[in-house]
């Protein structure tokens, strides 16, 4: 594959890096990347700027807001391209954020199998989790999986004993699984 020359146009720049025309001049738009312009009033784009869209693309994927890239591009040094040491150094603050995603997906992951296994398969008139659809009074959605518990109340008494085989008397809190 011949070398890439030191400017990029608007469609080089998309295909090389996947992201779509419109997107790129949005980046520009809010700072995050910096075109140059031709005598024909077309952007060009420097070379390094594939690894800028790179970055921004893997912070939107740790869950990054733009605003807060912007804020991380501009610890980057000016008047050269990034190196490895500084996309180390940015990604090493995203680490506690990651952590903090797996966690999460990780209990809705678990959440999701409590709530369903019983195979009621049903959130509102499930008579473990949600007893006459008390935390409905919290909003619209899946409360439980939003993170709501039963507002400090306790969950009433389950089916009868004859459902709840294996289970102990009294009642199961919003995280345990009925199953």
């Amino acid at each position: 594959m011949p070398a890439l020359p030191d400017r990029l146009t608007i469609g080089e720049l998309a295909t090389r890096s996947g992201v779509a025309t419109s997107a790129l001049r949005f980046y520009e738009e809010r700072g995050l990347i910096e075109s140059e312009r031709t005598a024909g009033n077309q952007r060009v784009y420097p070379r390094p700027t594939l690894r800028r869209v790179a970055f921004i693309r893997a912070a939107q994927a740790v869950g990054l807001t733009l605003d807060e890239i912007v804020s991380a591009l501009a610890t980057l040094p000016a008047g050269r391209p990034p190196v490895k040491r500084d996309w180390e150094r940015l990604s090493m603050a995203w680490r506690d954020r990651l952590d903090e995603r797996i966690a999460e997906l990780e209990r809705l992951r678990d959440g999701l199998t409590g709530c369903i296994g019983c195979g009621c398969l049903s959130l509102k008139t499930c008579r473990l989790l949600n007893r006459n659809d008390r935390i409905a009074t919290n909003g619209a959605g899946a409360r439980y999986l939003l993170g709501d518990d039963a507002d400090g109340q306790e969950i009433e008494s389950g089916p009868p004993s004859s459902a709840r085989d294996g289970f102990s008397e009294g009642a199961l809190s919003p995280r345990q699984s009925c199953c």
